[in-house]
């Protein structure tokens, strides 16, 4: 398949250009926040996805957070503006794509791991201080994507210590379909995925809310998973 040997020929390329992070982010982290836009919106043209963006495109550096409704999402956003993204560990293990997002500045966290979690939020630190955008999903699981689940708050304590905003962007897929829960296995659905003439990706971009908006981390990730309603709401009527 063709998003395969892009894999292949990236992966090689990278190995060539970029060690591998060791426990200080590399100096060159926005040529490679770049380097993975490009990738993005490569593999969203060869897996047959179209990104539709409405709203303003953020300027960094600032804390981008969306809802998440599965792997078609980081590839969207990536695609639309340099940043790393927070994912989940597991995602570091997989064949190729894995070892490209490590190369390229990948922030890996296991679910549940409170000093892993908090390792990954000092590296976003450094990452926003390299200005580079942090990309995550704060709702900490994936969801068809009729709402938006409550916001976990470490991101929003960050965005509060930096002064920097938080910028809202909802996701929407169509068909529906294309979202995948977490429950489902990742092969099948990436084949369904890839033998549609088209997937359409969604993303409604807020207005910047600034960290003094809300008197509080919790009350910021309240206030922006308002926005983030809103947006989907707006999304889910619209053509």
């Amino acid at each position: 398949m063709r998003a395969s040997t892009f894999l292949l020929q990236t992966r090689a390329r990278l190995r060539r250009r970029y060690a591998l992070p060791g426990l200080e982010l590399p100096d060159d982290l926005s040529t490679r926040a770049a380097e993975l836009q490009q990738t993005s919106r490569r593999l969203c043209e060869l897996l047959g996805v179209s990104v539709e963006i409405r709203g303003l495109r953020p300027t960094g550096p600032c804390w981008l957070v969306a809802n998440h409704l599965g792997y078609l999402d980081p590839l969207a956003i990536g695609g639309m503006t340099p940043c790393v993204a927070i994912a989940k560990r597991e995602l570091a293990g997989w064949p190729l794509l894995g070892e490209a997002l490590t190369r390229l500045g990948g922030l890996f966290v296991t679910r549940g791991n409170a000093h892993d979690g908090a390792v990954v939020l000092r590296r976003a630190l450094g990452s926003i201080a390299r200005g580079v955008s942090v990309l995550t999903f704060p709702e900490g699981t994936t969801s068809i994507g009729d709402d938006v689940l409550p916001l976990r708050r470490g991101i929003f304590g960050l965005a509060r210590r930096t002064g920097l905003p938080v910028v809202p962007i909802a996701v929407h897929h169509r068909p529906r379909e294309s979202a995948w829960i977490d429950d489902q296995l990742f092969l099948p659905h990436y084949l369904r995925t890839i033998a549609r003439p088209r997937t359409r990706v969604v993303l409604g971009i807020g207005e910047p809310l600034l960290p003094d908006a809300a008197p509080s981390p919790a009350a910021l990730a309240d206030l922006t998973r308002a926005r983030l309603r809103v947006l989907l709401h707006e999304l889910a009527g619209s053509p």
